[in-house]
Formats: structure tokens, C-alpha cells, sequence
């Protein structure tokens, strides 16, 4: 996070309180990359990319895509000192040589700087002064690659009008102390006072309904960040388009595409938006954050001379051309079953969607036994064709079509560069060795452990894959990895209790941790942590 105005007093507020430093799916290069195709631009493979990220506080967004890309050249800027060095030895520990990070302001930054092919600005631009939102754009035209991609979130107006009302009011409270955590306890205190005393027909009540959940489950970082920092400056979207338009920039896409499509609210929101935009892909979305009152946004941008290449329109060769993948779980706890009952299932993101057709269960059945691998559509096809003993050129319609459908409800995840993930567990499992030497893995070390797997995703994992991660080095077979369990228990390292008591005697001991070790190496499977 960065700030021109006091900058040593932002940079201590953030070295006392540091941002949560972790990998966003929504922003890694390889999203970034398939984006740019699917909406008609050509964009820099990320295994050679050149990448800037912009307040990258401790790296924990960067260095994954650093240590997924040997070649990927990358660098951030953060003005918090204490973040940077946290950040650089991690990079350390990863014995990573293609990643650098710098304890700068952003508006340091010239053209000198370089050009990047993907620029990154997550979590900075609402919370800095105007004259840092403005060197952000900047930097996003003045050092971007003729064909880069540039991805900048904020808070959006009008969902974040409801939203000011509890942040003044926290703020009211909390501001004056001077301790971060005793500003939080008295945020938190003056909330509680006003949700036990609002009306219950006041605007202030259904506001504290709808905020509260927020405020009671997010951690500590993100509240003193979002609600009690001196900045939070949300704008919309047409304006910030507009301010984009004036550094040189054109806008591309949202960063969750799913968010553009109006055929996703109904042919009564559609028609009657479609007439009035005018062809417009901003008004459009505009219109839609009024109708979804939407506060937070995560956009793409581009060289404005680019803007004229842009197809919103979804191209069927385009959608061919991706690689997929995805999870489909019925509701029931049950199987997808080739006939025409009707399953609802939960897909990634959280999307629910309702299976009909013998032919659309198909594909999510071989999108599912494939995950966390990819597929390329023709691929999937010639798979979807054989579970259903018919031929390709019946069944490949209505694959395109249901793809095309899932792209647009955000049902399934989309690359154009595939995940080194597996598609099954190999004899001999390997785990990246990033993944191996990641931080917190020995017992005791945390009392959680999270990793960033090939899906920029942080996933946590069991004390179980704890300790068998860094050992997943291609080179210990299934029953080398039972062994090394049989060890951790006999040096008392691991406990395996089974119906209550644990286990000691060595021939249960060595047929029980041969379970667990096929069921740790499925689990790392599935969590995108085996590598093809």
C-alpha cells in the first residue's frame, strides 16, 4: 500500500499492522492471459512475462507466479521496509533468482522503470491520496508492454455507500487511539453499541445487517485497513474508466468475466439494458453495479489504441482454443448419474448450477475426474464422446455450447498456458519444489499451514500433508512415504490414533499409514499440488 502524503507515517502504519500478503486467483498472469484472448487481444505467455506488481506488500502474490515460471521476470514495489524484507527472505528460502522486490513509493516510478507485460495494483488504488491513484495510472500506461495487460481493484460506489456509513462510524471511535489494536477493540465497541440501539426500520440497521457478518469475520489486518486507515476513496466504475481513458488507457474486461454478462440477470434486466447502453460494455456494467450494488472491482486495462480490437461478442474459435477445467459435487453428497434427473451442483467460486442433460453430466464428470488438471476442449470432446458411446461430431455442439455457457456463468476455470497439476497420483509423486521448501511445513513450526498451488489458490493443509509435502520429490515411492510415517510416530513426532487408542504395534502401524499415505497423496491431488 503506498501513500505520497506523510509517507513515513503510512509506511510505519503498515510495518506495525502489515497487509495479509497472500496470492489473488483473480490477478495471477496466467488468468490475466486468457482473459485477454477470450475478449480478442493476444497477450505475453507468462513463462517469459515480464511482471510489476504495485504495493506488493510481502510478496505473497508475486513470488508464487515467480517460482510457477523460472523464466517470468518479476518485481515489486512496496513502501512498507518491513514487508520487503519480509518478503526477500522468503524469496531467499525459495532460492528464487527471478523475482526482486523494493521498498519504494509509486510514484517514484518512471520510465526508467522498464515496461512489464502484466502490471498488478491489488488493494492499493481506494486507499492512497489522488495524487498516488493518478501516478498508479501512470505507470499502468506509462510502463506497460504494447501488448501488456494491467489489473487494478478498488471499491466501487453504490455498494460502498452503505459501507462509509460503518467505516465514519468506526472511525468516529476508533481513530483517536493510538494503538492499532485498541483503534479496532473501540471500532468494534461503537459498532455493537449501534447495532444493539438502531431502530429497527432505520436505514442504519439494515446497513449494520449487511456489514456486520463482514466486520465479525474478517481478520484484524483487513478491518484496520479497510475501515480505519485515513484513505478509502471508492469511485465507480464510469469514472474510473474515464480517469484510465485520460492516462492513455482503455478498459478490457473485469477480472471475474461473469460480472459483464447482463444474459446472466434475465431477458427483463437484458432487453431493456441492451437498448439503452448502446453498445457500450461501460454504461452497461455501470448499470449493473446500481443492480447488483456492487463494492469492489478488480478491472482490466490495456493501450487505449488497443480498445478497438476488443470483442465482447464470445468467439467460438476462441472458446475453443482454451484449456478447461472445473469441479462439479452434487448437493445430495451423491454421484452425477448419465440420465435426465435433474442434479444441482456446486461448481468452483461457489456457483451453483443445475445438470439436466445425460450430455452436460458428461462433461462435468470428465471436467471433474481431470481437476485440478486442465483440458483443451477438443480434448474434453473426444473424452465426452467416448462416456457416451457416440460420435464427436454429435456430441461437440452442445460441448461448445455448454462451455461457452459455463465462461459465462464463471462455472469453470479457463487458461490458455495449462497448470502443471496431475491428473492422477503417479508411483513416484512430485510436488514442486517450491511447494516442498514452503514455509511452516514441519510440525509444530505454525499452527496451520497454507501453501499457493498451481490455481493461485491458498490452500491449507492437514498435519498428514504436512509432513509428507517435502518429501515428494519424485524419488520416494508410496511405500518409502509409509515408512517415513512409521518413523514420525515411533520418534513421537506423529501420534495415529484409530477407534480411539493409538497405534503401535508395527503391523498395524505400517497397514494403516499405507492408507493414510493414499489418501494425503489424493487430497494434495485434488488441492492442485502434484505436479503433472
Amino acid at each position: 500500500m503506498e501513500s505520497s502524503t506523510a509517507p513515513a507515517t503510512a509506511a510505519n502504519f503498515y510495518d506495525l499492522v502489515p497487509y495479509d500478503s497472500h496470492p489473488f486467483p483473480q490477478s495471477t498472469v496466467e488468468h490475466l492471459e486468457a482473459l485477454a484472448f477470450l475478449f480478442g487481444l493476444p497477450a505475453a505467455a507468462p513463462a517469459n512475462a515480464r511482471v510489476l506488481e504495485l504495493g506488493c506488500a510481502a510478496g505473497g502474490n508475486l513470488i508464487p507466479m515467480a517460482a510457477r515460471h523460472p523464466r517470468l521476470k518479476a518485481v515489486g514495489v512496496d513502501l512498507s521496509a518491513v514487508q520487503i524484507q519480509q518478503g526477500q527472505a522468503a524469496i531467499d528460502q525459495a532460492r528464487l533468482t527471478n523475482i526482486e522486490l523494493r521498498a519504494l513509493d509509486i510514484t517514484s516510478i518512471d520510465a526508467s522503470f522498464g515496461q512489464f507485460d502484466y502490471i498488478i495494483c491489488h488493494g492499493v488504488y481506494s486507499w492512497v491520496p489522488p495524487a498516488v491513484q493518478s501516478a498508479i495510472l501512470r505507470v499502468c500506461s506509462q510502463n506497460l508492454a504494447p501488448n501488456g495487460v494491467a489489473y487494478v481493484s478498488y471499491n466501487v460506489y453504490p455498494g460502498w455507500k452503505a459501507r462509509e456509513i460503518v467505516r465514519d462510524a468506526m472511525i468516529l471511535r476508533g481513530a483517536p487511539r493510538d494503538e492499532p489494536d485498541e483503534k479496532l477493540s473501540y471500532a468494534r465497541g461503537m459498532l455493537e453499541f449501534l447495532e444493539q440501539s438502531a431502530r429497527p426500520d432505520s436505514v442504519l440497521k439494515k446497513t449494520l445487517e449487511e456489514t456486520m457478518p463482514i466486520v465479525r469475520n474478517a481478520g484484524a489486518s483487513y478491518l484496520l485497513h479497510e475501515f480505519l486507515e485515513p484513505h478509502n476513496a471508492p469511485c465507480y466504475f464510469k469514472e474510473f474508466a474515464a480517469r484510465a481513458s485520460v492516462a492513455g488507457l482503455g478498459y478490457l474486461a473485469d477480472a471475474e468475466p461473469s460480472t459483464m454478462f447482463v444474459q446472466n440477470h434475465g431477458a427483463h434486466v437484458r432487453d431493456p439494458l441492451l437498448r439503452e447502453c448502446g453498445g457500450s460494455q461501460i454504461m452497461m456494467e455501470q448499470y449493473l453495479d446500481f443492480l447488483v450494488n456492487r463494492t469492489f472491482r478488480q478491472t482490466l486495462l490495456v493501450k487505449q489504441e488497443r480498445a478497438a480490437e476488443i470483442r465482447y461478442r464470445l468467439d467460438a474459435e476462441r472458446i475453443r482454443a482454451l484449456e478447461y477445467a472445473g469441479v462439479f459435487v452434487p448437493l445430495d453428497g451423491g454421484a452425477l448419474t448419465l440420465d435426465a434427473r435433474e442434479q444441482p451442483c456446486h461448481a468452483v467460486r461457489n456457483q451453483q448450477l443445475v445438470l439436466r442433460q445425460p450430455l452436460h453430466k458428461a462433461v462435468a464428470l470428465v471436467l471433474d475426474e481431470n481437476y485440478p488438471a486442465s483440458m483443451p476442449a477438443d480434448e474434453l470432446v473426444a473424452a465426452v464422446s467416448m462416456r457416451m458411446g457416440a460420435a464427436p461430431s454429435s456430441v461437440d455442439p452442445v460441448v461448445m455450447a455448454m462451455l461457452e455457457e459455463l465462461v459465462i456463468l464463471g462455472a469453470v476455470r479457463i487458461r490458455r498456458t495449462p497448470p502443471e497439476a496431475g491428473m492422477g497420483v503417479s508411483d513416484f509423486p512430485r510436488a514442486s519444489a517450491a511447494h516442498r521448501s514452503a514455509p511452516g511445513l514441519a510440525p509444530g513450526a505454525a499452527p496451520a499451514a497454507h501453501v499457493c498451488n498451481q490455481w493461485h489458490e491458498l490452500v491449507q493443509l492437514s498435519m498428514l500433508e504436512r509432513c509428507l509435502l517435502p518429501l515428494l520429490d519424485g524419488e520416494h515411492s508410496h511405500e518409502a512415504l509409509a515408512a517415513h510415517l512409521v518413523a514420525e510416530a515411533r520418534s513421537g513426532r506423529l501420534r495415529f490414533i484409530k477407534d480411539d487408542k493409538p497405534l503401535t504395534d508395527e503391523p498395524s502401524l505400517k497397514e494403516f499409514t499405507q492408507q493414510q499415505v493414499a489418501l494425503a497423496l489424493r487430497d494434495l491431488r485434488r488441492k492442485a499440488l502434484l505436479e503433472a
